[in-house]
């Protein structure tokens, strides 16, 4: 299985963090958290990724390179600034990505999932989603887990991680531009074509400066520990 990297978007709740660099080249517990999503990739055994750019692309690219550095092969979406959002960017993504259902993680998140558990999509499956607890920014939740499929209502809410695993038939008739992934998966979740699982260990979503501190203090108290 293939994997994207979504790294285009510029973080601007980050405030000046981001003014002269792409908001996945920050760093917390001394390494970009870009890099943290692409170890946990390779550990996986997922070393064929591609990554969008957007927001300060070239600094981006210029750190991470081909991969091989960090044991994978890295191929680059260029999508340029404004960046076309989350659905729209892998759409544009696409040919790299082949045509295999395919593995989408957002650059901006710490999470102690392994990727591996994740198999080949049900038939009649479009999407499964990997969700988690709610955190404090997002108490309602955005989606609910019945049996294994994603409902939209009805149920008590949990919050989509970032993970995901997608046929590219999802995005493949979505035209080119700028297009967020939510109604895509709406309408997928109203046909039924979705499927999810509850991950309950460690998730952050690194939105502002106060939880990037908070990643920092945490990955810094493990690696005291196993020091």
């Amino acid at each position: 299985m293939r994997a994207m990297i979504l790294a285009a978007g510029r973080g601007a709740r980050m405030r000046s963090l981001t003014r002269d660099r792409p908001k996945p080249l920050l760093t917390a517990g001394g390494r970009p958290l870009i890099e943290w999503q692409i170890v946990r990739l390779r550990e996986a055994g997922l070393t064929d990724l591609v990554v969008n750019t957007g927001w300060q692309g070239d600094a981006l690219r210029s750190a991470i390179g081909d991969g091989a550095r960090l044991g994978v092969s890295v191929r680059w979406s260029e999508e340029g600034w404004p960046a076309l959002e989350t659905a729209g960017g892998i759409r544009r993504a696409l040919p790299l990505l082949g045509p295999d259902p395919f593995l989408v993680v957002n650059a901006d998140l710490w999470c102690d999932f392994d990727p591996s558990r994740l198999g080949p999509l049900e038939p009649g499956a479009d999407a499964h989603l990997v969700l988690v607890d709610n955190p404090p920014h997002n108490p309602d939740g955005d989606f609910a887990l019945d049996g294994g499929r994603v409902r939209a209502a009805g149920m008590r809410k949990r919050t989509y991680s970032g993970i995901g695993v997608f046929r590219p038939a999802l995005f493949e008739r979505l035209p080119e531009g700028a297009l967020p992934l939510r109604p895509v998966l709406d309408a997928a979740i109203a046909a039924g074509r979705v499927t999810g699982e509850h991950h309950r260990g460690t998730w952050m979503d690194i939105g502002s400066p106060e939880r990037l501190a908070e990643l920092d203090g945490m990955l810094g108290k493990e690696e005291g520990a196993r020091d």
